[in-house]
């Protein structure tokens, strides 16, 4: 299935999506309605349409009272990334998959960012925007999980931290690519006109225009595979590597007459 056709129906089904019902007036208002509510708004109006007083209305509460659960815009932004951050599972070392536990991960990551495309920039950005140790707990447990699986998988705690950045760095760029749009005009059969290529100059950009058909084409899925088939491998050679190397530092040590 065309990736960029489903992400064009998912964000047209999203402008037309329905809000949650509020709780009744009468209950205490929680958190978790809260976040949810908008998580809503966002996914239909936008990140742009959420403010207190859009999210008051929704819940029909006065927004007053959401300032106990978040104090800012930037705080309910940063509850709303952790909240979507804890459906994405923290894999965990079976026997010796550690490659397939990752993947399982990317595909999940990317599946939320599918479900969620005006989040996309917000799970890029906003545990950027703040220290490490000063971020929501939710959107430090990924990196604490695949350290703990790469550690038991034999990298060292630095390799793994490497490891890490590649590995986010790769699907936070695959999520915002997948977020672009391309068709400029759906209506032509001709991809060059399709994408709008014709307006870069022939002779300055030869190579962007003669890949029009690979770029209509995009598929979402098949480049998150192949770029998880290079990093991954990249990652096995590289533990395979330094164990080689461990083992023959630990021969050379047991022969080290000194050392008798």
């Amino acid at each position: 299935m065309h990736d960029r056709a489903t992400a064009n129906r998912r964000s047209a089904s999203a402008a037309s999506t329905t809000l949650p019902a509020p709780a009744p007036k009468g209950e205490p208002l929680r958190r978790t309605a809260v976040l949810t509510m908008a998580l809503a708004i966002i996914d239909a109006e936008g990140v742009e349409a959420l403010s207190m007083r859009r999210l008051g209305r929704a819940l029909n509460r006065d927004p007053m009272r959401l300032y106990r659960h978040a104090a800012t815009k930037a705080q309910l932004l940063d509850a709303v990334t952790e909240r979507l951050l804890a459906d994405l599972p923290i894999p965990a070392l079976n026997g010796d998959a550690w490659q397939q536990a990752l993947r399982h991960t990317a595909e999940r990551y990317c599946e939320i960012a599918r479900a969620h495309p005006h989040m996309v920039p917000l799970m890029v950005t906003r545990p950027l925007a703040t220290p490490l140790g000063l971020r929501p707990l939710g959107t430090v447990r990924p990196l604490e999980g695949i350290l703990a699986l790469l550690i038991a998988a034999g990298f060292s705690p630095a390799a793994a931290l490497h490891a890490y950045r590649l590995f986010f760095g790769f699907l936070q760029g695959h999520i915002l690519n997948q977020a672009q749009e391309l068709i400029v005009n759906p209506d032509e059969t001709d991809d060059v006109l399709r994408l709008g290529l014709h307006h870069l100059p022939l002779r300055e950009f030869p190579h962007t225009r003669a890949l029009a058909s690979t770029l209509a084409n995009y598929d979402g899925t098949l480049e998150l595979q192949k770029g998880l088939d290079i990093l991954l491998t990249s990652l096995s050679k590289q533990l395979l590597d330094s164990c080689s190397t461990a083992e023959g530092l630990g021969w050379r040590h047991a022969q080290d007459p000194r050392r008798r």
